[in-house]
């Protein structure tokens, strides 16, 4: 029997303004930003911050679903398998669907009411190469911006478009909240904005840098995509049919740089962790949660597990995520006293074993090419200037690159959802040995730093780890990361 705590909300919606615009509405977003706004809505039984959010690409379906509901949604915040919080939601009060018409989106943009913009559009939403964070020119989308920039199709566009107008009219800029999980992601989409602005003048780019606010943030929740089977799962253990429930664990974090330029919510009474700094929790998420999720999902998906629970409840992933936390991704942290990383890693192994979440590795895996280079990446540059052991997220290259590959160890297919899928595709169409494989998706610039595509000891550990991988299967790399501890 599921021990269930229903909590509802307190404030009257119709009352609420809207004063925030969110781009990315999914999951998260619905499961992490919109439950700290309820949370101040409900504690000050209303107010002038409720959301309205948008998709622009993709999930018309939601956006529909949400408007006949009148934004009205749950979230099932699991502590474990039999005890879970039925909470809901009143704080989205506008769900938007932008695809080819923006207008009714740059509507809302252009209020005087907005005075925060929020993003969750994933890391390559910001059309950022990973290796030298300058914008991806030659891709489609953002030529479409550079020669139509007042019908923009990106986000870095469309926050290009309403600064120019809100200029144009007088209005003070908004500030621009990233939530994506990137290091500096503040300071990266103040790169993407300011170098799409330039293109119309450099006058106006700077405009931005002195006048616009981009503080960075850290989010940290796990919410798994929902399925058939999650949704037959809640209306077993909590009776409810409500469509758009989402499921997540119970843990939630943020952490965001006290820079609002037109006044924020006071969400340090709601549990949000108001700074002058964020980069050290950052890096901590980054390379420690977020670092640990890519491992699991290469290496248990090259193995034929399924979600990140099935996958750390064997000894051997267990010891090796405990590992690579410990030994490779903890040394390279530098975080304030008062902060105890042992204990935050031994929560993290907490909460992937949760098995109410049923988080699929495969959900994970998308967009490695973008994910890798902060996750792993950086702390292995910080380690191999040391001479010191990079073993464990070798191994994670290795199964990353048999991943990219589209075929698995006993050549099941499965797509690669990546945005650079096709030049992923191209190293293996040029020779299958591993030698070749791993020199050639080592080169790739726009993933790996020149440090780390000319360092031969990198190189020789992610080609033995692929060679024991593709020749003797995962446990054989596990034994052998063990032994060499």
């Amino acid at each position: 029997m599921v021990s269930i705590k229903r909590i509802n909300s307190l404030y009257s919606p119709e009352n609420i303004e809207v004063g925030i615009v969110h781009i990315g509405l999914g999951a998260f977003h619905r499961a992490h930003q919109a439950v700290y706004i309820e949370k101040n809505l409900n504690r000050n039984m209303g107010g002038a911050w409720g959301i309205c959010s948008v998709n622009i690409r993709s999930n018309k379906t939601l956006v529909d679903q949400l408007e006949t509901n009148n934004c009205r949604y749950h979230i099932a915040e699991y502590t474990d398998s039999q005890h879970v919080d039925l909470r809901e939601i009143n704080a989205i009060r506008e769900a938007l669907y932008a695809g080819d018409d923006k207008e009714v989106l740059f509507e809302r943009l252009l209020s005087s009411n907005t005075k925060i913009v929020s993003l969750t559009v994933t890391e390559k939403g910001y059309y950022l190469k990973p290796a030298d964070k300058k914008l991806r020119l030659d891709d489609p989308s953002i030529q479409h911006d550079l020669k139509y920039p007042t019908q923009p199709k990106t986000v870095p566009g469309i926050l290009v478009e309403a600064l120019y107008r809100r200029r144009e009219i007088g209005l003070a800029p908004f500030t621009i909240l990233s939530c994506d999980n990137m290091p500096n992601n503040g300071e990266l989409t103040r790169q993407a904005v300011c170098e799409l602005a330039s293109y119309r003048s450099d006058e106006f780019a700077q405009w931005i840098q002195s006048n616009v606010a981009f503080p960075s943030s850290m989010v940290d929740r796990i919410v798994p995509a929902m399925t058939d089977e999650s949704r037959k799962r809640l209306q077993e253990d909590v009776n409810c049919d409500d469509q758009n429930t989402v499921i997540c664990e119970a843990f939630s974090q943020w952490v965001v740089e006290d820079n609002f330029s037109l006044g924020r919510p006071d969400w340090e009474n709601d549990g949000v962790q108001m700074v002058k700094d964020v980069h050290p929790f950052e890096t901590m998420k980054l390379r420690l949660l977020n670092g640990s999720h890519s491992l699991l999902a290469y290496i248990g998906l090259a193995a034929n597990y399924t979600t990140i629970a099935k996958t750390i409840e064997v000894p051997e992933f267990a010891n090796l995520i405990r590992h690579y936390m410990v030994a490779e991704a903890a040394p390279t942290l530098n975080m304030p006293k008062d902060i105890d990383v042992s204990a935050y890693i031994e929560s993290l192994i907490q909460r992937f074993s949760n098995d109410s979440l049923h988080h699929q590795l495969s959900q994970i895996a998308i967009d490695g090419s973008q994910k890798i280079p902060q996750r792993w990446l950086t702390s292995t540059q910080e380690r191999l200037s040391l001479q010191q052991n990079v073993s464990v997220v070798a191994l994670g290259v290795a199964a990353w690159i048999l991943y990219v590959r589209g075929q698995d160890l006993v050549s099941n297919q499965h797509v690669v959802d990546d945005p650079m899928a096709e030049q992923l595709s191209e190293c293996y169409s040029q020779s299958d040995k591993p030698d070749m494989v791993i020199n050639n998706v080592l080169a790739l610039k726009d993933i790996f730093p020149k440090g780390l595509m000319e360092n031969t000891s990198f190189y020789q550990a992610v080609l033995t780890a692929y060679q024991v991988l593709i020749e003797h299967g995962v446990m054989a790399c596990l034994t052998i990361k063990k032994d060499s501890h």
